[in-house]
């Protein structure tokens, strides 16, 4: 079966066109108007029970790109498309509630300690969404539903009547995705849900994650910088840079035959242990800081510390364009037109 005829079987549950997120910056008396570009002309489909991740260094966007889908960042310009129906354009001048979709969309924040309220036991946090969401009729029939949520994630019942504060990081973030699927999702963003964890809690973690999308036929937009965590849960994989998505494909491609330069170094970066391997892949280091995205660089964001850059990556932005089946990667090398030898 060919590529094309996969995604026509595939159901488009997440559909990004174009997206574009800035945050405006206060300046002085009579000087210019400057602003955060965060995400620049984004777009990618998220299909129905995949995962998606999402990889960059530090900065680059992601989480701000996660919320926007969402809406808890409302973006500058571009359309979002949830399970066929419009939840943002901005071409048509008008917002659309986001009321209905709370329900389907949620999120898992980064820093579990930070997310959950510590006033508040781990029964009223997780109760706080039945609550809101009328998910439940009766006190009985809630404190029902909090133990399963909490035996669902791997914690014991009378975890309900403790605070935040008495449980390790592991267990917060149990916490966090136990609140996450107490109203039902159909589509999660994680955002960075192991970064705060140690190494063994994050394969525990990603496991139970697997786990329950199996179960309860969830989708997920797995955000992450650490891109051999993201190859072991995703589908595809997706990689930002500098707000800009540079490259797009099924995981095993990606990271086997990475065509971005910025996608090698990033491999190139992640440790293996077989000194003839790490002299046999592809990539190389990067050098130098990322630019500011206050002041981004003209043409292709990533040129100033591309080794391979060339005179037409310092004045055009390149697309994101399918250069083999299923692989998309914006970089003037492949389309051989437009290069200056």
């Amino acid at each position: 079966m060919s590529e094309q005829k996969k995604k026509e079987d595939r159901q488009v549950l997440v559909k990004v066109e174009h997206l574009v997120k800035y945050f405006p910056i206060r300046s002085g008396f009579l000087k210019p108007k400057k602003a955060v570009h965060a995400v620049e002309d984004v777009s990618f489909d998220i299909f129905k029970g995949e995962t998606l991740g999402l990889v960059g260094e530090s900065g680059c966007g992601k989480t701000t790109l996660g919320r926007a889908v969402i809406r808890l960042h409302e973006p500058t310009s571009g359309k979002i498309t949830y399970d066929g129906e419009v939840i943002y354009d901005s071409g048509s001048g008008s917002a659309v509630s986001m009321k209905p979709y709370r329900e389907k969309m949620q999120l898992i924040f980064q820093d579990p300690s930070a997310s959950l309220d510590p006033r508040m036991t781990v029964g009223e946090i997780i109760g706080e969404a039945l609550d809101i969401h009328h998910k439940t009729k009766t006190k009985e029939e809630r404190e029902q539903r909090v133990k399963e949520l909490l035996d669902m994630v791997g914690l014991n019942t009378e975890h309900a009547n403790r605070f935040p504060h008495e449980f390790s990081g592991g267990q917060q973030q149990r916490v966090g995705i136990a609140r996450a699927l107490a109203v039902d999702p159909e589509f999660i963003v994680c955002d960075e849900p192991i970064s705060a964890l140690d190494v063994s809690i994050q394969a525990q973690v990603i496991n139970m994650m697997e786990d329950l999308q199996k179960k309860l036929g969830l989708t997920y937009l797995f955000i992450a910088h650490d891109i051999s965590v993201v190859r072991h849960i995703s589908n595809r994989i997706g990689v930002m840079y500098l707000g800009s998505m540079v490259e797009l494909a099924k995981s095993y491609e990606l990271c086997s035959n990475p065509k971005h330069p910025y996608t090698q170094s990033l491999l190139a970066a992640v440790p293996i242990p077989d000194p003839d391997l790490t002299r046999a892949r592809k990539g190389m280091a990067m050098t130098g800081e990322i630019p500011s995205p206050i002041n981004p660089p003209s043409g292709c964001r990533f040129h100033t510390r591309c080794p391979y850059a060339s005179d037409i990556c310092k004045k055009e932005m390149p697309a994101l364009r399918e250069i083999e089946e299923g692989h998309y990667a914006a970089c003037h090398l492949f389309n051989k037109e437009e290069i200056e030898y």
